[in-house]
């Protein structure tokens, strides 16, 4: 977050705010990227789910005043005054960090709080490596100790959002592997960005490769796979977006929407 954006992965506060208000207005409701990977998607009927995600762990996303409150202005502060407005939207997002983030050595402070909130806390690896070039080795490394990093911080890590958007030469080790004497699972790796990410009830789910869409104004560099004209066409054909029936152990979707995912055919309540 910046008062006045210079590439296409910055938004000023305000432009935040407002699209936070949009989605709240429409009806979605925040799950974190885990509830999502997993399945676990409890929300109202008639409302939509959507995982906001942050990666890096910039001081301008989330900071504690010496006082222990989310400092004014940041991503975090945002959420929970535009979720107090309106309660169904949820203060929750999915901070992906790296070694030492938002400022603040170690996470000592700021991942308790965030897991204390509702929050999640993911692994963006410890040294933000590009995991291709890196070799497979080197890979497992990095996201092992950012796994570890996050973990003695107190946090639990269950996704992963890849550098770069980049897998590791051998896809799988980007959510299984081990360093070091020290083991990483992962129920899912989220990729860059680019359209919207599937049902995960669908069959055409894959975790390793989860797509996101990048929070962006309708113009701009790459503005047509960013997040106004996805909630624009979105809103323009609502069929095409994910609405729950308010029971969250079943899965209710349209006989012609395509095969259910084989972990929740039990589950299946086609109409």
């Amino acid at each position: 977050m910046i008062a006045n954006p210079n590439s296409v992965y910055d938004r000023s506060p305000e432009d935040f705010r407002a699209e936070l208000e949009r989605l709240a207005g429409e009806g979605y409701v925040t799950v974190t990227a885990a509830q999502y990977a997993k399945g676990e998607i409890d929300i109202p009927a008639g409302t939509h789910p959507v995982v906001l995600t942050f990666d890096d762990g910039d001081p301008s996303q989330f900071a504690l005043t010496p006082e222990g409150n989310p400092v004014p202005g940041t991503a975090v502060a945002i959420m929970r005054e535009v979720a107090a407005a309106h309660p169904a939207f949820r203060a929750v997002g999915s901070f992906f960090v790296n070694a030492d983030p938002f400022a603040d050595p170690g996470g000592l402070r700021t991942i308790p709080w965030l897991r204390a909130h509702g929050m999640e806390v993911g692994n963006h690896t410890l040294t933000h490596s590009n995991l291709r070039t890196a070799g497979p080795l080197a890979a497992q490394q990095d996201i092992a100790r950012g796994d570890q990093a996050i973990r003695a911080a107190g946090g639990a890590p269950e996704v992963i959002a890849l550098p770069f958007g980049i897998h590791p030469r051998e896809a799988g080790l980007a959510v299984n592997g081990h360093s070091d004497g020290a083991e990483y699972h992962y129920r899912g790796a989220l990729l860059v960005g680019a359209n919207p990410a599937p049902s995960p009830y669908s069959g055409d789910f894959d975790p390793v490769r989860i797509p996101r869409i990048r929070s962006q104004a309708a113009t701009g560099k790459e503005a047509e796979f960013a997040s106004t004209v996805w909630l624009d066409k979105l809103a323009a054909a609502p069929a095409q977006r994910y609405t729950s029936d308010g029971v969250a152990d079943r899965v209710s979707f349209p006989q012609d929407a395509g095969a259910v995912a084989e972990t929740f055919r039990a589950q299946a309540q086609p109409y």
